[in-house]
């Protein structure tokens, strides 16, 4: 198994490719994102700049940002930052029915010492039931897709509904890197085709849907701007994490994104042991890239397992209960052929054509180039679907 040397970042990596040096493409993406986005001097004056328009976009309003809050230490400590620089965040969290018990008390626990308000967006969960059932049964990788294509549209719609420019959002490249497309790839689109195809015909009325008319009538006219603080702010996870702790006695919950459990189910049950596919290949790449731990740590990390098997069968167990799929019904899923995010329609191709030809619009949306966009510049179009 060939491994890039500068990361960890191996050949079960699609689109994956090695320079003479042994070091990947995946590598100098994640290089490139560091470039573009430095830290430091650079970044912080950068996100005083923001800071500064968010408080001027808001000064005559209850809230000048929207935060999308998960429980997790990445939205927490976004939280803890906002209020530090002044700001008057309203948190927004989803609620599709699956958070862990500690991630709702992380929640409470931080947002009433700060004195912020949480707005909980609820998805009916017959919705979100049958439509994370639609995509178990269409056998591709990333089957938590419906909640994080509601989360970015329940901020959108909180937003809009409030009347707030400012969208910040606790993701960190740094530490998270870019995953695959094949792997995590999803839209509003596909979602539609795939309940359609899949469900059981249970109507979408309270599942929240940012189409890209939407998305740009809330960017272009309504002036929504989508803000990643972290992307700028010298933010290291473990230090957060060590913080977040000491000062609100919020608790750990595990694994990356494992304060909600069906992520938990995706990312530790149903991506290795069905399709071979370990997320974390990525996450401690960019963590060792930038220097947050060293690759022999990394190595280390992906020898062990995602959670004690016992722990990771009840979580199965859990999950297959809550979604009311009976043993015959899971075992066809599980046997059924793994398939590709690109088998069923997408905006993918389309979204790429307008990002990259339509640059000083996509800069009305976002504060940053969208991964997506980066990643098919730095890695090659030839592997779009």
């Amino acid at each position: 198994m060939k491994i890039c040397t500068k990361g960890v970042w191996d050949e079960t990596i699609p689109g994956i490719t090695f320079d003479e040096n042994g070091v990947s493409n995946f590598c100098k993406l994640q290089e490139t994102m560091m470039d573009t986005y430095p830290r430091g001097e650079k970044g912080l004056a950068t996100w005083n700049a923001f800071v500064t328009a968010i408080k001027k976009a808001g000064h005559n309003q209850r809230y000048n940002c929207v935060v999308g809050v998960s429980g997790g230490v990445d939205s927490s400590y976004l939280l803890h930052t906002a209020i530090q620089y002044g700001l008057r965040p309203l948190a927004v969290n989803l609620d599709n029915g699956f958070s862990s018990e500690i991630a709702v008390q992380n929640i409470y626990k931080v947002t009433s010492a700060l004195g912020i308000d949480l707005e909980t967006y609820v998805i009916d969960y017959a919705e979100i039931q049958d439509l994370l059932r639609s995509y178990m049964k269409a056998g591709i990788p990333w089957i938590d897709a419906p909640t994080d294509l509601a989360i970015k549209a329940c901020m959108y719609k909180v937003a809009q509904a409030e009347g707030i420019q400012y969208i910040l959002r606790g993701n960190d490249f740094r530490s998270e890197g870019k995953q695959p497309k094949e792997w995590t790839y999803a839209d509003d689109r596909q979602l539609r085709y795939i309940h359609k195809r899949y469900g059981s015909g249970v109507p979408l009325k309270t599942y929240p849907m940012l189409t890209l008319p939407r998305m740009a009538y809330s960017g272009l006219i309504k002036g929504v701007k989508d803000v990643r603080p972290y992307y700028y702010l010298d933010y290291k996870k473990q230090d957060a994490r060590q913080l977040m702790m000491e000062l609100y006695d919020w608790k750990d919950y595990g694994g990356h994104h494992h304060e909600n459990l069906f992520t938990k189910f995706a990312m530790a049950y149903w991506l290795p042991r069905k399709f071979g596919i370990d997320k974390r290949k990525i996450n401690l790449s960019a963590q060792v890239l930038s220097n947050a731990i060293t690759r022999d740590e990394a190595l280390a990390q992906l020898n062990k397992p995602f959670a004690p098997d016992h722990e990771l069968e009840a979580t199965r167990a859990y999950v297959q209960k809550k979604l009311s799929l009976t043993d015959d019904a899971f075992g066809k899923i599980w046997s059924a052929v793994a398939r590709n995010t690109f088998d069923y329609p997408s905006n993918y191709s389309l979204i790429v054509k307008l990002a990259s030809g339509l640059r000083p619009l996509v800069r009305r949306l976002y504060a940053f180039t969208p991964m997506t966009v980066m990643a098919n510049e730095a890695l090659g179009s030839s592997r779009q679907s």
